[in-house]
């Protein structure tokens, strides 16, 4: 199985998305999950978005990319975690 590419976002690549970075790696860790992980700003996926088997986002993105981004607030407010951190290693372990 190939090591799937995840790419963490937010509006400006800094803060939300590097507590959601920490989050994930902690539990792809626990899982036992081998991912590449890399972090970036919505911006960036104008030119990245193909290079990645999912896309993990504090914020809005092109409706063009729905189905392989993740809604990862959830994981800032711990409302609805554990239903994202499902959607996530189903989503890696394919």
């Amino acid at each position: 199985m190939n090591k799937k590419k995840v790419l963490v976002i937010c509006g400006t690549g800094v803060a939300t998305s590097t507590v959601v970075m920490q989050k994930l790696k902690a539990f792809l860790r626990d899982k036992g999950i081998d991912a590449s992980l890399d972090q970036s700003k919505v911006i960036d996926l104008l030119n990245k978005a193909e290079q990645y088997d999912l896309i993990i986002s504090t914020t809005a993105v092109p409706p063009s990319l729905a189905g392989k981004v993740i809604n990862a607030v959830p994981l800032l407010t711990g409302i609805g975690k554990e239903q994202v951190y499902d959607e996530i290693e189903a989503k890696l372990k394919v």
